[in-house]
């Protein structure tokens, strides 16, 4: 396997649109790195240029050490699996599986040995003899990864590779992916949009947005110290609770929502020593719906009053919709949590989970 390295990468197009902006990323030898963020934030692009099927404009990229700027994909030792699983569909699984190692005119036997290991590894050795059109959705994408896997390619690449699986089959597909890298201790570089895939996969997680990169870090560093709103807002389902307002740090800290229905929030002792240190006035307070608590009636103090607009019983928990602070929220409530659309609830907050961002530029505090 081998270390990817990206130094200051961009990619600018003949019509000037910049889709990818000085992109600096190592991925380590064996890491599992995953490329996350919404269409058109340039993920699949960058990914595509470590493949070599986009030239890159300006910077460098190392594989392995070497320099692979101009070298072309054939030669970058690198296996990608894409979102269409591009089977050729008048040949067999075993006959797809083996048609690179044929082109590099490798001895049968080894070609036979390859093969097979992938196919016991996948779980697909009962369908060596056949065709793509035979096969369900999930075993296509089996055969696909299988195809990259007997290559031993010295990086694994992977754009969507889930997306046309319906819900169910994505969720063994990225069990069986992860427990593929484990066996094979790959390099992976992992293109998604879903930041479920992102967050159970990934032993890091690069969040795009827009061509640039707002955050690197492991699953839960990006859950729990989210750098940006972008990232507080996409990192986690349901979605950060938002509130606009400002600090107060006169008398007993706190922050005071700006909104109809004012309420405050008390600030920790770092909290406030925070703000005290930042010329923000106008904030963003960010609450998981976790840490939003629910109370049967509307309490006082720093209780929030809230509407319930509707609920989402799920079996282990229960989602609620409601309108508090002027604002749609949602929170989380235990399992048997009762509650009818116009109930009248009262939510509190711990101060401690709380996360602030300077509303200008969307940077944490």
């Amino acid at each position: 396997m081998a270390r990817v390295t990206l130094e200051g990468v961009r990619k600018v197009y003949d019509n000037g649109f910049v889709a990818v902006h000085g992109v600096d990323l190592v991925v380590e030898d064996g890491e599992f790195v995953v490329l996350v963020g919404p269409s058109g934030s340039g993920k699949s692009t960058t990914l595509r240029i470590i493949a070599g099927l986009e030239s890159l404009t300006d910077g460098q990229l190392t594989i392995g050490g070497r320099p692979v700027n101009d070298v072309p994909p054939n030669e970058r030792d690198i296996a990608m699996v894409f979102q269409s699983y591009a089977l050729y569909p008048h040949m067999s699984v075993y006959e797809n599986m083996a048609f690179a190692l044929q082109l590099r005119k490798l001895p049968r036997p080894e070609i036979e040995s390859r093969v097979r290991a992938a196919a016991n590894i996948l779980g697909i050795t009962a369908v060596l003899d056949r065709r793509p059109r035979q096969l369900s959705g999930g075993q296509r994408q089996r055969v696909a990864i299988g195809r990259a896997i007997v290559r031993q390619p010295r990086v694994f690449l992977f754009d969507e590779p889930l997306s046309n699986l319906d819900a169910k089959l994505r969720v063994q597909m990225r069990r069986e992916i992860a427990r593929i890298r484990r066996e094979l201790a790959a390099t992976v570089v992992y293109v998604t949009h879903d930041q479920v895939e992102a967050m159970t996969l990934g032993d890091r997680i690069v969040v795009m947005n827009e061509g640039r990169v707002e955050q690197i870090g492991s699953p839960l560093e990006l859950y729990d110290h989210p750098q940006t709103l972008f990232v507080a807002t996409f990192i986690g389902s349901p979605a950060m609770n938002l509130f606009e307002g400002a600090a107060e740090l006169d008398g007993t800290p706190r922050f005071a929502a700006a909104d109809d229905e004012a309420f405050s929030i008390p600030l920790t002792p770092s909290q406030t020593e925070r703000l005290a240190a930042t010329t923000s006035e106008r904030l963003i307070a960010g609450v998981r719906p976790e840490d939003l608590r629910v109370a049967s009636t509307t309490g006082s103090g720093t209780a929030i009053p809230a509407i319930v607009d509707a609920s989402e019983p799920l079996g282990n928990e229960v989602l609620l919709y409601l309108r508090a602070g002027g604002q749609d929220v949602t929170a989380r409530a235990e399992p048997h949590a009762l509650a009818r659309p116009g109930d009248r609830l009262s939510l509190t907050i711990d101060p401690a989970r709380v996360h602030y961002f300077d509303r200008a530029s969307g940077r944490s505090i």
